[in-house]
């Protein structure tokens, strides 16, 4: 499906190569499929063409993150919701946040940004399991383990096995083993 969706953008911008949208998917697309330097060019790219795209800074900011520069992500966030700030995506800016500071071992403004991106969307599952991962490594351990049930509640499947794979970055710096061990303190099933 990210081979499909590459191509589509790769061949959107063959025709039209000044078209901001597509720079700012191809970007994403190379983000999330571990190519996070040619993903944030592509962002970039897409700003030079339009510097309101909200998407592109968000993208920037995912990248960012994965590549492990997370003290780089809330620059990218703010400017986003400058722009936008009532986006439909903007709890995941704020997730991203969070993720950003949790990387850092800022836990206590981790919890700060994933309860704000709760507040403003409950029904994203790994938010919660973020903020059980935050909360645990805090000591905070019956509001951690609330957070991880209210994320089993979103996706009764999920366990640290399932999300292993499924991360969307191999950087080292972004793959913590932090995030694993806070879920497994909160209760998150193993496999």
């Amino acid at each position: 499906m990210i081979a499909a969706a590459e191509a589509t953008f790769s061949k959107t911008l063959s025709v039209a190569p000044e078209h901001p949208l597509a720079h700012a998917y191809l970007g994403i697309v190379q983000i999330h499929s571990s190519r996070a330097v040619q993903g944030i060019a592509e962002c970039e790219r897409a700003l030079a063409l339009d510097p309101n795209l909200t998407m592109a800074h968000a993208g920037i900011a995912v990248g960012k993150l994965f590549s492990g520069r997370a003290e780089e992500t809330e620059a990218h966030v703010n400017e986003a919701f400058r722009l936008s700030p009532r986006d439909k995506s903007a709890y995941w800016w704020l997730t991203l946040a969070g993720m950003a500071k949790f990387s850092m071992g800022k836990d206590e403004e981790a919890v700060a940004w994933l309860r704000r991106a709760i507040e403003t969307n409950r029904n994203h599952p790994m938010t919660h399991f973020y903020l059980a991962a935050a909360l645990a490594h805090l000591g905070r351990m019956n509001e951690a383990q609330a957070a991880g049930q209210a994320g089993l509640a979103l996706n009764p499947s999920f366990t640290i096995t399932r999300y292993r794979p499924g991360r969307p970055s191999d950087n080292p710096t972004y793959v913590s083993q932090r995030v694993i061990d806070g879920m497994r303190k909160a209760g998150v099933p193993e496999g």
